[in-house]
């Protein structure tokens, strides 16, 4: 791009780690979007390209609502159901959450293979992310238990659906070799900035009754607007810069592309049979980002069942966030001396060892406090590196097709263990059961890791077609 860059401005809203300036990426002379190069950016610079930045930036705008997800919404919706005469909360969101996760996991195959299409990467993207954000305005509304969990699945099928195509813009904005590096930038930011919106909505929900003469309800759904604007407000930078690099077809072919997506699935499913490190790979993948997300999407509902202090519990998460950042970053570099795959191995065992404590050992607000930073140390890394790991193995022309995949694989894990979490809590009345259940998925991921030849260590480049 020559010129000046509309989007400066922007990217300046950055911390200082993320403002220095980088050539962005070029496009042919005359213009084409298909004859676009890959992206340039040198694999040794430590700071960020414009285009990396603005990608980025989405990680800061959506990790807001994850965060309110996982610590608020929970507990506000715990509330809704006391007043219901309804009290097992651990039970209810969890399954609200398998919903979501399984609408996701049978969409995003075959709209991941329609988004691979020139210049529709973007409009799914923006057609789940606007429904998110307005459903998580309408959790502002004076509602019951039930319309407020309908919306809350509403709003994390936008959430999660707009980041299966996010994460395959990855290989739009940056190179294989910096794929590790932008990815954990982009958790790590995520997790940061995150904070800002969430220590102002934990802040009107404490004092807002005080200084403004409105009740703890009404200030908790003031804080689902505030969210939702921040969300919406990081994204806009991504949205007015991205350019899809990679596709299979061009927009000139769209109907015969369309009509045959049905076909490519079938086709796609047999590449990754007969890829065997790649199958492998998500194989692991499914079973261990199991309990990555059980936890993150459980933790609050399953310390509530506990009698956990709720304001504890916030705050353990809030400071989750912040042990997040760094640890997130230091995982990209630690990924660039002994590999992606040996970082994500070191990150399943210590998820062994969280799920057995906190099946064990949380049964106070201290231990609640443990078990976070625990969790901090290693959610973005394993999340950050799972991501851009799958990006390296996979042909970038049918990236999207290929995230399809992924998130379907990722989404029918969240299945699993929210289903198991919720259905032997309600069996046996006992939710650690429900919380040790899923360690043995964790065993077999270490399992199959440890059979899956890793490719990028001898710098095979992935196979195109």
């Amino acid at each position: 791009m020559a010129g000046t860059n509309p989007f400066a401005q922007e990217a300046s809203g950055l911390p200082t780690a993320l403002q220095n300036d980088a050539q962005t990426p070029g496009t042919s002379q005359n213009g084409d979007p298909t004859q676009m190069t890959e992206p340039q950016a040198d694999s040794a610079r430590s700071t960020m390209t414009p285009e990396e930045k603005r990608w980025i930036l989405y990680d800061v705008g959506n990790s807001a609502f994850v965060l309110l997800s996982t610590a608020i919404i929970p507990i506000y919706a715990d509330s809704l159901l006391k007043q219901a005469g309804e009290s097992n909360i651990v039970s209810t969101w969890g399954y609200a959450q398998t919903a979501a996760a399984l609408v996701i996991a049978l969409l995003m195959p075959l709209l991941g293979s329609i988004a691979d299409i020139q210049g529709m990467k973007i409009k799914f993207f923006l057609g789940f992310c606007g429904t998110g954000m307005l459903a998580c305005c309408a959790l502002a509304l004076p509602l019951s238990w039930l319309p407020f969990l309908i919306l809350c699945i509403i709003s994390s099928i936008g959430l999660n659906g707009s980041l299966t195509f996010y994460d395959s813009m990855l290989v739009d904005v940056t190179s294989d070799e910096r794929m590790d590096r932008v990815s954990s930038h982009g958790f790590a930011w995520g997790y940061v900035g995150s904070t800002v919106p969430f220590i102002l909505c934990i802040a009107l929900i404490f004092v807002g009754p005080q200084m403004f003469g409105i009740s703890t309800a009404e200030c908790t759904r003031i804080a689902f607007i505030v969210t939702a604007l921040w969300w919406a407000a990081f994204t806009v930078p991504l949205v007015r810069s991205y350019r899809q690099r990679h596709f299979r077809a061009t927009a000139s072919q769209m109907g015969n592309s369309i009509r045959q997506s049905f076909g490519e699935l079938r086709t796609t499913l047999m590449r990754i049979a007969h890829n065997k490190s790649l199958l492998l790979f998500m194989l692991a993948f499914f079973l261990y980002i199991d309990a990555v997300n059980t936890i993150i999407a459980m933790s609050t509902s399953y310390g509530t069942q506990l009698g956990i202090d709720s304001t504890q519990m916030v705050m353990a998460l809030l400071a989750t966030q912040f042990v997040a950042f760094p640890s997130a970053i230091i995982y990209g570099r630690c990924s660039g001396r002994f590999g992606a795959k040996r970082m994500i191995v070191i990150a399943v065992i210590a998820y062994m060892a969280i799920v057995f404590f906190a099946a064990f050992l949380l049964r106070t607000a201290t231990a609640f406090w443990i078990l976070a930073i625990a969790v901090g140390l290693f959610q973005g890394g394993i999340q950050a590196l799972s991501r851009s790991y799958y990006g390296r193995l996979i042909p970038k022309n049918r990236a999207n097709e290929y995230f399809g995949f992924f998130d379907i694989f990722g989404k029918f894990a969240s299945v699993l263990g929210t289903f198991l979490v919720a259905l032997i809590t309600s069996i046996t009345g006992n939710p650690s059961l429900g919380v040790l259940s899923i360690g043995i998925l964790l065993v077999g991921a270490l399992i199959l890791l440890g059979f899956q030849n890793d490719p990028t260590a001898s710098n095979t480049t992935p196979a195109t077609v």
